[in-house]
This record gives structure tokens, sequence and C-alpha cells, in this order.
């Protein structure tokens, strides 16, 4: 019998295992961390004495390939939300909170309402996203960085969030897809969504049970350093100490990180320009979260992004954050804590117990060279194939590209 060996327990090569696994393979999983998940896991620090999450995820409702995924691993229940598509918003410089509230329905009639519409924009300003129909390779600030508030307010921190890449330099035209299958259908596909305990407790360990049942063979700890081929398809795949002969009718799903594949195979092309994100979690111990405006806000100007409270633990995402990625996790946690105070109704003069986790390599740059270099799933070896989410999923590197991208490689080694 044939085998596939999957290279990375992220979630990429998670989500193609799944798959393989469904139709019957033979799968063994090699991972080089002594723990699977990448960069969407969680764990227990000692610091805080809580577990929490390596990076903050939000996901909407209209993520099928997520959905589905969760919904295979018997793990639906474990996203959480508010119910209804809602986002709150609020502006540091003029102390303004506001929130979008979308309607059911692809027709954006929330648009037409002034107390649902951002603060400072019209009804007519919304037409702009149009111009992402023919956008080619325009940044988002040479298409809407004349646009006021609705820039300032809508476009900067909505494309952040999504592309990893400052505005200036970020092609817009990678928006399009994930506004067509969320913003664009209205309410019910646009619900937030993050992990109810964790990442690791709502993607990972479900995964990992519900292979273990259908006796895959997940090696930890177990890095390859080589994967041999003779022109035509890989041969073998080494690791420090051993190297495993492919027969000739197994198969590989490289699903490692883009900065890694390119020195596996030879041949492979992959972007080599990346974003960093910082994440900062705060313990705010006898945090009552029923008196905070929100659990979850989107910030404008101010150094962070993004704010999520789960307990008395208060995260915070920096994206595209090149310039506190390189200072000390003091000066970061001094920087953003005084914005989160302020947001949350708390004394600001005394930081509490932090975590300061930096991503140097969390995405690539959505820049139009790099969304030239991400690779299709196919590659010039017969028996090889690629995941993770800066192959060409048509989407940005988010979670529910990574799930795409691994259903993607099971189908081609399916078929």
């Amino acid at each position: 019998m044939s085998t596939i060996h999957i290279i990375g327990a992220g979630l990429a090569g998670l989500s193609a295992a799944v798959q393989l696994a469904r139709s019957g393979a033979q799968i063994v999983i090699h991972e080089g961390a002594n723990q699977a998940g990448g960069r969407a896991r969680s764990f227990y620090d000692r610091h805080l004495d809580r577990l929490i999450d390596n990076g903050n995820h939000l996901m909407l409702s209209g993520n099928y390939s997520v959905l589905n995924f969760l919904n295979l691993i018997r793990a639906e229940t474990r996203l959480a939300g508010p119910g209804q598509a809602k986002f709150d918003f609020a502006d540091l410089e003029t102390g303004d909170f506001w929130s979008i509230d979308f309607n059911r329905g692809p027709v954006p009639l929330w648009v037409l309402y002034q107390n649902r519409r951002v603060p400072g924009t019209s009804m007519l300003d919304y037409l702009s996203g149009l111009k992402l129909l023919t956008a080619g390779d325009r940044s988002i600030a040479s298409l809407f960085g004349d646009q006021g508030q609705m820039y300032r307010r809508f476009w900067e921190p909505f494309s952040v969030a999504v592309l990893n890449t400052a505005p200036d330099v970020a092609v817009a035209r990678l928006l399009l897809p994930v506004i067509r299958e969320t913003l664009a259908k209205g309410a019910d596909y646009s619900k937030p969504l993050v992990a109810k305990v964790g990442l690791s407790d709502t993607f990972v360990d479900p995964a990992l049970k519900w292979l273990s049942y259908r006796k895959v063979d997940v090696r930890m700890g177990r890095r390859i350093s080589a994967v041999e081929d003779d022109g035509k398809r890989v041969t073998a795949i080494r690791t420090g100490k051993s190297k495993e002969v492919l027969g000739a009718d197994d198969k590989v799903v490289m699903a490692v990180p883009a900065n890694i594949a390119p020195t596996l195979v030879s041949g492979i092309c992959a972007p080599d320009r990346f974003a960093p994100i910082v994440n900062a979690h705060f313990l705010v111990e006898g945090l009552d979260d029923t008196k905070l405006k929100s659990k979850m806000i989107g910030l404008v100007a101010s150094p962070a992004h993004w704010l999520f409270v789960r307990d008395d633990i208060i995260s915070v995402t920096v994206s595209a954050g090149h310039d506190l990625a390189g200072k000390p996790a003091a000066d970061i946690a001094a920087t953003i804590w005084p914005d989160i105070a302020k947001i949350c109704g708390l004394d600001g003069r005394e930081i509490p117990p932090v975590r300061i986790i930096k991503e140097h390599r969390a995405t690539f740059q959505v820049t139009a060279e790099q969304l030239a270099k991400r690779p299709k799933t196919t590659t010039h070896l017969n028996n090889l194939v690629l995941a993770g989410d800066w192959t060409d999923t048509g989407l940005p590197a988010t979670i529910e590209g990574a799930i795409r991208s691994g259903v993607s490689a099971a189908r081609e080694i399916i078929k």
C-alpha cells in the first residue's frame, strides 16, 4: 500500500491529512516541533499562569473552509462570536466609538443609515469599493488614500488586518475575494468568530484526536532536513539522523513555511519577503469584562490594531508591526498599554503582567512582486504537492487560506 508523507503539522498539513484520511490513505505526518498547529497554536505561559494563543486570529462565518474543517473533526462548536455581523471600533485620537452593523442579504442596506456607518462617511463613500474590480497591482493607499475618514477608519484598518502589509504597498485586489466570500454576502457570512478556549483547543487537538482514530502516524519532533529527488519525483526524505526511501507509489505533501520550502526542494518558488505580527497578552486579574464596551474592538490612531478579551486576558494584535517587532518586550508593552487601559477604563499607570510574542515571518508581504512568487499546488515533481497559506490560494495568508490549501493538496494527491 502506498504512503502519503505530509511534512508539517500546521493547519495546512492537518487539513490535508484530514482530507486524505477520509479516503482511507495511509498517512505519515512529520513535524519538526513538539507541538502541532504552526502559528495557530496555544501554549501555557508560566509568567501569566494562563493558556494563551501564539497569535490572535479573527475568522468570519463565511470562511467555509474553516467551518467545513471543524465540522469534519467534530469541533464546530469551539468557535465563539457575538451572533451578529457587528464590528466595534474606537478612535484613540478623537475618542469616538462606533459599530459597523451588516444587514442580511447581499444588498448593503446598512450604509443607508448614518448610525450604522463609519462616523464621518457618507453613503457614496462606500461605492469606492468598486475600484477593487479594476485595481490591478495598485495599492490600498493609491486607491482609497484620498477618502479622508473612509480611508482612515475603514480601508486602512481593514486592509492591514487582512493583508498584514502597509497600505502604501499592499496590493488592493487581494481584498476582493475576502469581500466576495464574506462582507458582500451580508450578515450571515460576516459574523466575527474567534476560538472559544484557544486555537489548539479549536483546531489542533480535535484534528489530532480525529486522525488518531484513523491510525494516522503523527511523528512530532521530526524535522525534515532534506528532500531527495531524481528530477521527476521525490525519492527520499531525510532527518538529521535517518533517511526514509519512498516507494514507487508514495507521495509527499510539503506543508512547511515559505522560507523553508525552497531549502528542501530546489526549483520551488515561494515568497521571500515577510511582514511581522506582534501580539501582547496582558493579565488583568479581577477584570470585569461585563463592564467593557466590547470584547473585540478595532483600534484607530493607535499602535495596536485589534483588542480581544478572554476572561482576564486582554490580547492585542499589531499587524505589519515592523517598528515594534524590533523593540524589546518592555518597550512594546509600554507603548501599547496606555491605549488599552484607556479603552477598557483601567488605570494605565502600572503595566500588568504581560507576554509579548513576535512572529517576524507571520505572513508574506502582499506586494505585486511577492504575489508573483506564490506557487501552484502542483510542482515539477510528479509525486510532490505544496500546501500553505503562502501558496496561490487566491486568498491572503489567513487560517482560511491555510486550510483551503490543504484541501487543494489532498485533491491533487487523490487525483
